[in-house]
């Protein structure tokens, strides 16, 4: 890779999104978990369940202060790295991020600090409550950034505007409810769901094999394996409709990620496995699935899916299409006002091809003055480089299935078996912790990497998108990032280890004097309020006989 100021913006952007994305996905699941937890807590009152909320409760807020915090980076970073890109789509793009921070991460910071510091101070209801609001913020921080990312890989409800030379919204509707984004936000939290809920299988696991808090980890495990399995199996179905949308919205990514060359008789088939050869233009050793691709991409067996070749050859017209939108945009910058009709009709037109165009500037200044090996040129830069994305993705599946395996044996055994596990299980549980992370990074690369070469599809291409920063800049910020993330990851480590070999923070017999503390503070002192505990309202009922009983011969 050169050493220019696009790769190495695109380097950097990569390096710190990836790395944020270590948090989001234990994120999203364990808000969720945590607030199951308390709702099981709240409902039986049993001391149990609220040491399982308070433990995973804190693993959680630790992995969200560290996910806030390299979350903010990325966002300096579109204005730092990425200014063209900023201000040729922000109109659109900023909406999205600007909601998810009034929104969903003011509600979610606030309401984390309610639930860390609430315990003392509100009652089992409103502190459920809170635990909900969080799991509701987190969930909708992810829903507003991926709205954005969505609109990047399928631009609707914007159009460009010759006057003023920007992406401008028309439909903030159609933003909101792309199908792409849709998509992603359904699969990307699912996934996160499957993340937590392998976490804390994984560290219950532990806590079995050491013979330690014994009676948080069955029930956790049981919590995981229940909410893991339907979040696996929802991963699984939810990726089947991107695949589907990706087949009308983003073709060539889809094409690439089957390293399909040709465009296949219906209905295609599925690479199982195979060695993607892009220079031959053809994948050794490939085994096939009959109909499964036809199925998945098109949900029928009679429409095709076009390959590499076809897509390549139809970007070939789009390209030169695009010059002609290109000529009249100029002659509109040149005339403004006095342009005539016809010059404008021709660019409204094109319009939609005027991205295709933009390719050829790495090429010539002018793309008007390209000549036909440089437009076939911008025409194969259309394709992504495909070896990387035909593996991420199959390694990204594989493990998705393995998921569903690994979480339908432990509901069963925790549901048939009497919570009973042998150790080769639960050690398999323990090594599969890592996992969901390595899927989930090798699904956001398929997602980011098989958009290349475009920064927003066939509308701006990434080699115009960047900063007229130095090589020397961004080496500099890159090395700092690359320490300051380093650093940050040794103290995530640290945290969560510390806390997960002290275990929980108080055993029953504290939880139990807690409860008599708090439930005296918040309700009348006669034990009678309706979610006081099994104890006290027994000693309530036995005095309000006494009393009783004392009154009657005093009459």
């Amino acid at each position: 890779m050169e050493l220019d100021v696009v790769e190495l913006s695109r380097l950097q952007f990569a390096m710190t999104a990836m790395y944020h994305f270590l948090f989001v996905p234990l994120t999203l699941g364990l808000s969720i978990i945590v607030a199951i937890m308390e709702t099981v807590y709240v409902m039986t009152g049993r001391p149990i369940w609220r040491q399982m909320t308070k433990f995973w409760g804190t693993l959680f807020g630790i992995n969200f202060v560290l996910g806030v915090a390299t979350g903010i980076t990325m966002e300096f970073q579109f204005g730092m790295n990425w200014s063209y890109y900023s201000h040729y789509v922000g109109d659109i793009f900023g909406a999205p991020l600007a909601i998810e921070g009034l929104m969903a991460f003011f509600l979610e910071a606030t309401f984390v600090g309610l639930f860390f510091f609430g315990w003392d101070k509100l009652s089992k209801v409103q502190h459920l409550v809170v635990a909900w609001l969080v799991a509701l913020g987190s969930n909708f921080s992810a829903l507003w950034i991926l709205i954005a990312n969505g609109w990047m890989q399928n631009p609707v409800g914007a159009e460009f505007n010759p006057d003023t030379m920007r992406m401008e919204m028309t439909s903030f509707f159609d933003v909101l409810f792309n199908e792409v984004a849709q998509a992603k936000f359904v699969h990307t939290v699912s996934a996160g769901y499957v993340t937590a809920a392998v976490f804390v299988l994984g560290v219950s696991a532990w806590y079995l094999l050491k013979n330690r808090h014994v009676e948080l980890a069955r029930r956790s495990i049981t919590v995981a394996a229940s909410f893991g399995l339907a979040a696996a199996l929802s991963v699984v179905v939810l990726g089947d409709e991107s695949g589907y949308s990706a087949s009308h919205t983003q073709r060539m990514k889809l094409a690439a990620i089957e390293a399909m060359w040709e465009t296949e008789p219906a209905p295609a088939s599925f690479t199982a496995i195979g060695f993607p050869d892009q220079e031959a233009r053809e994948t050794h050793y490939a085994v096939h699935i009959p109909w499964a691709m036809g199925i998945i991409g098109t949900r029928s067996l009679t429409q095709e899916i076009p390959g590499i070749e076809e897509l390549v050859e139809e970007a070939h017209e789009r390209v030169e299409r695009g010059i002609v939108a290109y000529d009249a945009l100029q002659t509109i910058r040149e005339q403004r006002d006095a342009t005539p009709a016809d010059i404008r009709a021709t660019f409204e037109e094109h319009s939609g091809d005027l991205g295709f165009a933009y390719l050829l500037l790495r090429y010539v200044d002018d793309p008007r003055e390209a000549t036909p090996e440089q437009i076939a040129q911008a025409a194969e830069d259309t394709v992504p480089t495909v070896w990387p994305l035909f593996w991420a993705f199959r390694i990204m599946v594989g493990l998705g299935f393995a998921f569903i395996g690994v979480m339908a044996y432990f509901f069963y055994r925790s549901s048939f078996k009497g919570q009973t596990y042998p150790r080769w299980a639960l050690w398999a549980a323990v090594v599969a912790i890592p996992t969901p992370w390595i899927a989930a990074e090798m699904g956001w690369f398929v997602a980011e990497f098989g958009r290349q070469p475009w920064t927003v599809d066939g509308v701006l291409p990434t080699a115009l998108s960047a900063s007229h920063l130095s090589v020397a800049d961004l080496l500099i910020t890159l090395a700092g990032f690359m320490l300051f993330y380093s650093i940050l990851f040794v103290v995530e480590i640290g945290l969560m280890l510390k806390y997960i070999r002290k275990g929980p923070f108080q055993d029953v017999a504290e939880t139990d004097a807690w409860e008599a503390r708090h439930e005296h503070r918040l309700r009348t002192h006669d034990g009678k309020g309706p979610f006081a505990p099994a104890g006290a309202r027994a000693a309530s009922a036995v005095d309000d006989g006494l009393s009783g009983a004392s009154a009657t011969p005093a009459e």
